[in-house]
């Protein structure tokens, strides 16, 4: 076991974990934050995605050895009242039905629109073609994600 200090979400966690543990269990077991979900295991599915420094990340490949000074967002840390605008557009096209790809998809589309505030259709596709969404909400999200640009 070694000890870790990260930055989630704005705030300092020590944990004791060993060094190969995946980011993903120590947000989930260690911290209680349960909006991150695990999906594959393999970082192919997306739903374990947060942000490290900014960028997206598949927190289940990530172990927490290699994080650094870096500082992590997950969901919960994404705005306090889920407020930011790829949330407020998710709401107005209602895009989730089982909801479990959704805050890795968010996660996604945010950091996208980050780097690129102002995105074709097909720039969308190409920034959210690695989220699997098992209900094939992917018009949805791409509506989603193109109104997010305009707010």
């Amino acid at each position: 076991m070694s000890k870790f200090d990260l930055k989630v979400n704005e705030k300092v966690y020590t944990v004791n974990v060993s060094d190969d543990t995946p980011l993903l269990w120590v947000l989930r077991d260690h911290l209680n934050l349960l909006g991150t979900k695990y999906g594959c295991g393999i970082g192919q599915c997306g739903a374990c995605t947060v942000h490290l420094d900014g960028e997206p990340v598949k927190s289940c490949l990530l172990t927490v050895s290699l994080i650094g000074g870096k500082s992590i967002t997950t969901i919960e840390g994404l705005s306090e009242n889920g407020d930011h605008p790829v949330q407020k557009a998710w709401k107005e096209i209602d895009v989730p039905q089982c909801g479990y790809c959704q805050a890795g998809q968010i996660m996604t589309a945010a950091a996208f629109l980050n780097k690129n505030p102002n995105p074709d259709k097909e720039e969308i596709r190409e920034a959210m073609h690695e989220n699997i969404c098992r209900c094939a909400s992917y018009n949805r999200i791409e509506k989603a994600v193109a109104k997010a640009a305009k707010k």
